[in-house]
């Protein structure tokens, strides 16, 4: 729910105290992983070791001047630069309701006793400073991210394990409170299951069963056609091409019988008028033939009644 900002909107979630000590405990356990620390996008390629631990003297440091010189000899100054490098205004409104620029976040300093080191370190950009007995995710993984770089006193450094206790121990200062075992110590499970302990004692892995194929009709299985008849292939497309040209030669057939019905008037006329001369020719020769064949019968008749 983001709206509306009143009071009795629902600002904060109840966590139970136990699992905020193990958050806790696993955001200090994180710092001392250079990997997260440098996704988390600190500069640590000149840091000798994490986690950096020096000694108590610097709980007495006053002096910037002081501050600057130790973190440059760490190797953790350039984190500082980069913290400082990076400040510009906020995007939004936000830069109009005091809070106008935006800083990424450098190491954090963790003592035990404040004897002038919060003067010394509070004025360069991108530093905090926190007691050993006040740490809280906020400034261990800030914006919900693991790996804070941290610079321990000596002091503060020997006394997480009276503020938390260990696997075996239980804690001093923290009531009836242990760190709670995890199940796994290797996280790296695909190392461990390949490894030679494992696999020479479980079972060979079993083949899965093949599946039988599924049976295709060859009269409605073009591919299955083809695996009987290798020629089935070729004569359906034979088959294809012949009646595209079929399709074809009957869609040409109106177009060429309608330029044959469209034909000149004149040249219609022509053709009438010798059709009519040739059919009056063949009547005079009919006749004529007629006529020949009459006068043929009628002499042989008379021929016969003479002879009588």
């Amino acid at each position: 729910m983001f709206a509306p900002t009143k009071i009795w909107r629902h600002w904060h979630r109840r966590i139970n105290q136990n699992q905020r000590r193990y958050a806790t405990a696993s955001a200090i356990a994180a710092t001392a992983l250079p990997a997260l620390v440098q996704a988390r996008g600190h500069r640590v390629a000149h840091i000798n070791e994490i986690p950096v631990v020096v000694d108590d003297g610097i709980e007495k440091f006053t002096k910037t001047k002081d501050a600057v010189r130790l973190l440059k000899q760490l190797g953790v100054y350039t984190d500082v630069q980069k913290s400082a490098a990076s400040r510009k205004i906020r995007s939004g409104q936000g830069k109009m309701r005091n809070r106008r620029h935006v800083q990424r976040r450098g190491p954090l300093i963790v003592f035990n006793k404040d004897e002038g080191i919060h003067k010394a370190f509070r004025n360069l950009p991108g530093v905090n400073l926190v007691r050993v007995d006040g740490l809280n995710l906020l400034q261990l993984a800030p914006g919900s991210h693991l790996g804070r770089l941290c610079v321990w006193s000596q002091s503060a450094f020997k006394r997480l394990d009276a503020i938390f206790g260990s696997h075996r121990v239980p804690s001093v200062e923290k009531s009836g409170y242990s760190l709670p075992r995890s199940s796994v110590t290797i996280p790296d499970l695909a190392r461990l299951l390949k490894s030679n302990e494992i696999q020479s004692v479980i079972r060979p892995r079993i083949a899965r069963p093949k599946k039988a194929a599924a049976a295709h009709n060859p009269l409605t299985n073009i591919a299955a056609l083809t695996k009987l008849n290798p020629y089935a292939a070729t004569f359906k497309r034979l088959r294809t091409l012949a009646s595209t040209k079929a399709d074809q030669k009957n869609a040409a057939a109106p177009a060429a019988k309608q330029a044959t019905s469209a034909a000149p008037a004149k040249g219609s006329a022509a053709i009438a008028e010798i059709s009519s001369e040739e059919a009056k020719a063949r009547k005079i020769r009919g006749e004529a033939a007629f006529l020949g064949a009459a006068s043929a019968f009628m002499g042989t008749v008379t021929k016969k009644a003479n002879s009588k």
